[in-house]
């Protein structure tokens, strides 16, 4: 790991160098001989300490919600200078928001109390877990002279076990603190939030209510920056890895590279592009993927999806004698349903820490991003791939207008979308057919994308958006939300509002869960239709800068996004489209009929 703390190799093919720190990321610069400042008693407490770590590695938003047990926390965290303490109206979107957040900074944080705020914050730690997103989820515990006891408190289940929360929390978080004595406070929140960083992963911090507030001589002393220890590559199984990867990759006639979303975690995207630039590969991503690697790039074609790939990426790709997948999750999503045709014997398998050549040899202790950077210096220039590419490769056709009264349809709202993408925008995709229509939109350098395909939690987007637009205030993100999605965690836009973002959101209503009436259809799919336009105003409730309206057709939806981007450009922008129930994209038809046969599959009867 780099000495960069905050938005380390942040994954985003932002500006000219994909992987290079995002816009107010956090660097941290470490010098041996760094004084110590001696700080006051009074604000020499666990509070303070815990607030001043969270400003130093660059988490200088923390999102809440407030509860009896963490309240004294709360206090503290806000009188630390140059933190922001925002309140969120449910712990959910507030580890949603702390997500959004860590995605543009590198890191985020959280504070939420015992029980009743843990366990419904921990939906949002399990997806963060599951993208590698470091959060830091602070709760607010029991006061320290209640463990061991058999009394019983609130917020719990009625025993007087109080470990029933971070049971839960152990599974989807890399490590656990449970500070409720000061003498060792310091030294579990430091090894929390440094392994966080260095794994990339959430962590939990719990912190007995009673202790913030309490001066300590460890917390004497300004926090010395961290300096995590690098993770080191096996000297050794590398050299053997390149060696071997580099033959069977040079043997081949017209090998390509396919970048995964494990690339985030392991902090390789910068290494993945320059392997690309060496190598002259065909280059595609995996749909979770999307945002990691620059699109711009001169050998980028596309994502590679199976079935529904974007156009003639899966023929280059599934048609190689070689792949190089790096970061790969070959789940049941990002595989179509298990039916990718691809096959062992031509691929790398490059992971974190391991590297898989074909059916043969697994070099384990292998760092991905040392391991790509080494491959560079041996890699044999070979363009045949994307050459095939451009042989085949025909431009995407133009829908057909749409007449003034006729209704509006998916692929123009998306033409019309592609045109307000630059490199000042920021592209949040929530879970459904966003997902396959926001695939196909080509972003420009600098453009950011963000969604959650690997946990595909819906109503994700909504705090995620308030996070990510917290910590990225120079560009304006889009945000592609559908109304069942967005019924489940709508009311965060009012803490948008509070904070002054100006977002443009458009709201996809089609009358229900379009994913899962192509997966398997019944009543269920249909929702009660809102009046979503309605709903935002009374939200707004003339407090903040908040523009509404809704559309039918083309011309309103042109009129809407120049009134978005202009006239409205410092708003809130809520954009109702009004579209057919069975208006979707054909990629999501066929993998609704996938994914529902792999579902509907028979027991074994083995």
């Amino acid at each position: 790991m780099d000495l960069t703390i905050g938005a380390i190799d942040a994954c985003k093919a932002n500006g000219t160098d994909a992987g290079g720190l995002p816009h107010k990321g956090v660097v941290s610069t470490i010098h041996d001989s760094m004084p110590s400042m001696v700080i006051n008693s009074s604000d020499s407490t666990l509070g303070r300490h815990l607030a001043r770590r969270l400003v130093q590695i660059g988490a200088t938003d923390v999102f809440s919600v407030p509860g009896d047990f963490n309240l004294t926390l709360l206090d503290h965290l806000i009188a630390e200078p140059g933190l922001n303490l925002i309140g969120c109206c449910n712990e959910l979107n507030a580890g949603y928001a702390a997500d959004g957040y860590a995605r543009s900074r590198g890191v985020g944080a959280c504070v939420v109390t015992f029980t009743v705020g843990g366990l419904s914050i921990l939906n949002a730690i399990a997806g963060a877990y599951s993208e590698d997103v470091p959060v830091i989820c602070i709760v607010g515990g029991p006061n320290s002279n209640d463990y061991g006891t058999n009394r019983i408190l609130h917020h719990t289940i009625g025993l007087p076990d109080f470990s029933q929360e971070l049971r839960c929390f152990q599974t989807v978080t890399c490590f656990q603190a449970l500070v409720n004595n000061l003498e060792d406070a310091h030294e579990l929140i430091d090894t929390a939030i440094s392994t966080a960083l260095k794994e990339s992963k959430p962590v939990y911090i719990s912190v007995s209510c009673n202790l913030p507030a309490i001066p300590h001589s460890t917390f004497s002393r300004d926090p010395v920056p961290f300096s995590p220890s690098p993770r080191l590559s096996n000297q050794l199984g590398l050299e053997a890895a390149v060696e071997a990867a580099a033959e069977f990759l040079n043997k081949a006639v017209k090998p390509v590279m396919v970048g995964g979303p494990k690339l985030r975690g392991s902090k390789a995207c910068s290494a993945f592009v320059e392997l690309a630039n060496t190598s002259g590969y065909a280059l595609a991503v995996m749909p979770s993927a999307k945002g990691l690697v620059p699109e711009h790039h001169p050998h980028f074609i596309g994502t590679y999806w199976g079935v529904v790939s974007t156009a003639f990426c899966a023929e280059i790709v599934e048609s190689a004698d070689a792949y190089l997948f790096v970061g790969p999750i070959f789940d049941d999503t990002s595989s179509v349903g298990y039916s990718l045709l691809i096959k062992k014997k031509k691929a790398i398998i490059v992971q974190r820490d391991h590297v898989v050549i074909a059916n043969g040899p697994v070099f384990g202790c292998v760092l991905m991003k040392d391991f790509l950077r080494a491959l560079a210096k041996q890699i044999k220039f070979n363009t045949t791939a994307y050459e095939n590419y451009q042989r085949i490769y025909v431009p995407n056709g133009h829908p057909l207008k749409c007449q003034p009264t006729e209704a509006l349809r998916v692929n123009i709202l998306f033409q019309h979308i592609q045109k307000m993408l630059s490199s000042d925008t920021v592209v949040i995709v929530e879970t459904g057919d966003s997902w396959f229509n926001c695939q196909k939109l080509k972003l420009p350098e600098g453009c950011g994308y963000e969604q959650q395909m690997q946990y595909g939690s819906i109503g994700w987007s909504i705090g995620a958006t308030l996070g990510y637009a917290q910590a990225t205030q120079n560009k304006r993100l889009i945000a592609c939300i559908g109304d069942g999605s967005f019924q489940v965690t709508a009311q965060d836009v009012s803490t948008m509002l509070r904070c002054e973002e100006r977002t443009i959101i458009f709201l996809m209503n089609n009358g229900g869960y379009s994913t899962e009436v192509e997966i398997h259809d019944g009543p269920y799919n249909v929702i009660k239709n809102w009046n979503y336009t309605g709903l935002v105003d009374a939200i707004h409730n003339g407090e903040g800068k908040c523009w509404t309206t809704k559309v039918r057709y083309e011309e309103e939806l042109i009129k809407a996004i120049d009134i978005a981007t202009d006239e409205k450009k410092d708003c809130l922008c809520f954009i109702e489209v009004i579209l057919h129930k069975d208006d979707t994209s054909k990629e999501l038809l066929e993998f609704g009929t996938r994914v529902s046969a792999t579902n509907g599959r028979p027991p074994s009867q083995e």
